[in-house]
């Protein structure tokens, strides 16, 4: 198509330059949606499991060892397969599903004339036989490992032919399961509703009429007690379609939180998941450790770190197609190398990708783990988490794959007063950060605006001098291609009603993830940027610094050639951000790469609120 409208360009190359520029903008718009696309592809949605035909083959056979793990209480172990078959090809694949039996059993034929296998799944991870076996082709024989992580059932490998759009299921190997398949697993804390409430969230198997949940918990070295937790968990009707209702599910296990108060401010708690039995026994997770809140105000070295749209990524080479998500991994492992100097994380959208695909939430959880266990793991709400039609999304896509925002309600805790609107305020020490959900109107009138309001105007800005806006969308300024396109450089109506907000109650800076690149701009007013500082910002900014942070994972989105006078610095590149208040009159912030750790961009804000009308 845009060879098509090339082709028209030159073909009236002698007409008006007005024609011209407007089909080479045409030009531009399509290659630019052909990018946007791509950004949210789930790799699993490219198997069509619908269309699985039974072709055992005698000859073939595929087998995985060892067939029990984590038999020292580990949650994530790796396995290996051998397998071989009569005809290979290059398009052959091995799909792991979960739970292992996936038989007629599973699920009931759409009509009377359908035969085994009656696949109703997917799989929770797949890769090609010949990924590690060069010869494969060649040989028909193949050795893989594959990483697996506690799921709550047990495993199976199957081997298909014929590649991900006309699969022959071959061979199926032997079962593997976890020595304990419900045990308590991944614990993820947050900011409770107070600065000195954390709560712990994790998943499990048992259900309340079989354990009951509790945290053991107590100062470092000092008297430990017991919080009661709550549970809930949803089935598949709670989606609101495909696949997230049809092939994407599984079940998603015992969600439980504990709400741990009263905390001491800046102090080392540790902690214990359990669960006793209706016999009095007890199951246990391993002993974690955080530390609590500052309260508002406190005068003590905060450290935050801020990105969106990082998804996950398997550290087995597993469910890659065309470089999906290739900087997830390196920016979970730069946050767990660094965690020492990091106090709290805001992930501002597009959390796992799972797209309707429900095991990749327990893989993200898994992938977190060392962070979310230690320190408060914040979310924002995204398109790939919300959105889908008739279920009251701003926007009327499908990009949530069905889940609606189920999955992201329910799997983490975050201080909202009703958890399908997801915006919320919460403070940590000379910090207030509001953050708003882009996937609900957010324009004056709304319930989200006069939240916003609210948010912005009830801190008291003697104790917490920095003030924070977080958001999933741009609702401020980028130079992404796609926002450039449409002319407004950041979504549609985005700033219109919030701007005068921002610069009535003197919000520092801005941050945004949807777009997958960097970029900071000026501080800025209605487009016009109030301070021709780039570096050190002494005094008042008289406007708001906007951050684009969406670059933590998801496969890289481009930049608008245009040049703009409010942009300072733009990188096409994986990376986060990261804010270091060190007193009431100085803010550090940075912007790392995930590939290296090493600071790109930054700029300090000293000033003294005495000075700047800053007041309560």
């Amino acid at each position: 198509m845009a060879k098509q409208v090339l082709k028209q360009v030159l073909d009236f190359a002698g007409d008006a330059m007005g024609t011209l520029i407007a089909l080479l903008s045409i030009v531009l718009t399509l290659v630019s949606l052909q990018g946007v696309t791509c950004h949210g592809e789930q790799p699993l949605s490219r198997i069509a499991i619908h269309n699985v035909v039974l072709a055992i083959d005698i000859h073939a056979s595929i087998k995985a060892t060892p067939s029990v793990l984590g038999v020292n209480g580990q949650n994530k172990e790796w396995v290996s397969l051998e397998y071989s078959v009569s005809n290979p090809s290059a398009d052959d694949w091995i799909g792991v599903f979960s739970p292992g039996n996936f038989s007629a059993s599973s699920c009931s034929p759409e009509n009377p004339r359908t035969f085994p296998p009656f696949l109703c799944t997917s799989p929770i991870k797949y890769q090609y036989a010949s990924y590690s076996n060069p010869h494969y082709k060649d040989t028909g024989k193949g050795s893989l490992k594959l990483q697996l992580i506690n799921q709550r059932s047990d495993f199976s490998f199957s081997l298909f032919s014929g590649g991900l759009f006309s699969p022959k299921l071959v061979a199926v190997s032997n079962i593997v399961a976890f020595a304990n398949p419900n045990a308590p697993v991944y614990p993820r804390l947050a900011q409770g509703k107070t600065w000195n409430e954390m709560a712990v969230t994790w998943t499990s198997g048992y259900g309340i009429n079989e354990a009951e949940p509790f945290v053991e918990w107590g100062p470092k070295g000092g008297q430990q007690g017991h919080s009661p937790a709550g549970t809930l968990t949803f089935d598949r009707s709670s989606m609101c379609g495909a696949p997230a209702r049809t092939v994407g599910w599984r079940d998603p296990g015992f969600i439980h939180t504990s709400f741990l108060k009263e905390l001491w401010p800046n102090t080392m708690y540790t902690y214990k998941l359990g669960h006793r039995f209706l016999n009095g026994t007890y199951m246990w997770n391993q002993m974690h450790q955080f530390k609590s809140s500052p309260y508002p105000g406190q005068n003590s070295v905060q450290r935050v770190v801020i990105f969106g749209d990082m998804g996950k990524d398997e550290a087995d080479g597993s469910n890659e197609y065309n470089q999906f998500q290739p900087g997830a991994l390196n920016t979970t492992n730069q946050l767990i190398n660094d965690l020492e100097n990091i106090d709290i994380v805001f992930h501002i959208g597009d959390i796992c990708y799972a797209n309707g695909y429900i095991s990749q939430w327990d893989q993200f959880t898994s992938q977190i783990e060392p962070i979310a266990s230690t320190i408060p793991y914040m979310l924002a709400s995204g398109n790939h988490e919300r959105d889908w039609p008739g279920t009251g999304s701003f926007y009327g896509n499908m990009d949530s794959g069905g889940e609606c925002g189920v999955l992201v309600q329910n799997m983490f805790y975050v201080p909202t007063v009703n958890r399908d609107k997801f915006w919320y305020s919460t403070d940590y020490g000379m910090f207030r950060f509001c953050i708003a959900d882009t996937e609900h109107d957010w324009r004056q009138g709304t319930e989200q605006y006069n939240f916003i309001e609210h948010c912005l105007a009830s801190v008291d800005r003697q104790k917490q001098l920095w003030l924070i806006f977080l958001a999933h969308r741009v609702l401020g300024y980028s130079s992404d291609a796609s926002y450039a396109d449409e002319g407004s450089f950041a979504e549609p109506m985005g700033r219109e009603s919030l701007q005068k907000l921002w610069q009535k109650y003197k919000v520092d800076i801005a941050i945004f993830g949807h777009v997958h690149n960097y970029e900071r701009t000026c501080p800025i007013y209605q487009n016009i940027c109030t301070n021709n500082e780039k570096h050190l910002y002494k005094g008042a900014l008289n406007g708001t610094i906007h951050v684009a942070a969406g670059g933590a994972g998801a496969s890289l989105s481009e930049f608008t050639p245009i040049q703009t006078k409010w942009s300072i610095f733009r990188d096409y590149d994986h990376g986060f951000v990261k804010l270091t208040a060190f007193d009431h009159s100085n803010l550090l912030f940075e912007y790392k790469k995930s590939r290296d750790g090493k600071v790109y961009d930054s700029f300090r804000i000293s000033r003294d609120y005495r000075h700047t009308g800053l007041h309560s």
